[in-house]
This record gives structure tokens, C-alpha cells and sequence, in this order.
């Protein structure tokens, strides 16, 4: 089932989320996470942007896996090409390498993108949705996707990264979104004070 996504502006989306309890059946919240993501051309979703404050996140960076027009596909795009998973009651371990910076955008804030800088090599610790246990480490843009989405659930945007004078600029064009004076192509919920 496809959700609304919750739009900059809901409270929701500033929360730090609660955990799991082991065990819980993820099946279906799986199922609409992926589906409300691909319908809204995402590569990541975390649980706050549909309105449930837990620590779950969905992504799926096959989009950044085509190579430009005459490039072959590299060692690093096939990577993404099957970067598919869920991420339950995530913790980042660490984060290593040098920071650099990537346009990000994202679904609850559309139509803005802007550079972020983040570190280039992450450890996290999960469960996917069968409750099995991984330890794993991520780099470049993967490592990107899961830093962007694990901000989610702990009430963190990708524009509370960047330099005041950023945030000054856009503040209007983030008001207008929170009151739903944006055009989307995806089932959006907007905030209303």
C-alpha cells in the first residue's frame, strides 16, 4: 500500500525514534515502505516520513547504478545495483574517511537539494526485517544513503547540515512546503499547525 509521505514542517519528523521489540512482524510495514518509496522515485525511506516513529529505514540505490551514456558499468555501480535492504534498530557505529560533499534531497522536503558533507566510510549494526543480526560497513554512496535515512530516525534533515546563511536563504521556500504550497508527484501529508 502506497502512504502519504509526511512533509518538512510535521513534528514527527524531528523525533528520535523508539526501537523495535525483537521479534515484532515487519512484513507488511516492509512491503508499503518499499512500495511508498519506488512510487515517489526514492532511494531511501525512513519511518518518520510515513508517520511512525520507529527505527526503520528502507533503501534501494539501484538508480545511482546506471552508468552515464557511454560508460561502462564499474565495480563500484554494480555495488548499488543490488543495494537493497531494510535497516531495523540501526546503530552507526562509526564514521571514518574524509567528508565530502553530495546533492541530497529528499521526499519530505522536495523540490531542494543542496550539498552535504559526510564522512565517506560508516559501520552499522541492524537487523533486516526476519530479525536476523548484521554488522557491516558501508562506503561512498551507500554509506551516504544509510547517513541520510539513519538522520531520519534520529530527527535529523539533510538541511540541518547545512551553513546558516543556507538556511536563511530557504527558510520561505521550507514554510511553503510545510503548508503543502509545493508541486509533488507522489502522495504527500503536509503539516498543519
Amino acid at each position: 500500500m502506497i502512504l502519504p509521505i509526511i512533509s518538512y514542517g510535521s513534528p514527527i519528523l524531528r523525533k528520535e525514534c523508539d526501537e523495535f521489540e525483537e521479534g515484532e512482524s515487519l512484513k507488511d510495514l516492509v512491503s508499503d515502505m518499499f512500495e511508498t518509496m519506488y512510487a515517489a522515485s526514492g532511494v531511501g525511506l525512513a519511518g518518520p516520513q510515513i508517520g511512525i516513529s520507529k527505527r526503520i529505514f528502507t533503501v534501494d540505490a539501484s538508480p545511482f547504478a546506471e552508468p552515464e551514456e557511454g560508460e561502462e558499468l564499474d565495480e563500484k555501480l554494480k555495488e548499488l545495483k543490488d543495494f537493497k535492504k531494510v535497516f531495523v534498530n540501526p546503530i552507526i557505529e562509526n564514521e571514518t574517511g574524509s567528508p565530502w560533499p553530495f546533492s541530497e534531497g529528499c521526499l519530505s522536503i522536495p523540490g531542494i537539494r543542496e550539498d552535504v558533507e559526510r564522512k565517506a566510510v560508516i559501520k552499522i549494526s541492524y537487523y533486516d526485517e526476519n530479525w536476523n543480526f548484521f554488522e557491516e560497513s558501508y562506503s561512498g554512496i551507500a554509506a551516504r544513503i544509510i547517513q541520510h535515512e539513519y538522520d531520519h530516525i534520529e530527527g535529523i534533515l539533510f538541511t540541518d547540515h547545512l551553513n546558516p546563511l543556507k538556511k536563511r536563504l530557504m527558510k520561505r521556500k521550507l514554510e511553503e512546503i510545510s503548508k503543502g504550497k509545493v508541486e509533488v508527484n507522489y502522495k504527500m501529508k503536509f503539516f498543519k499547525k
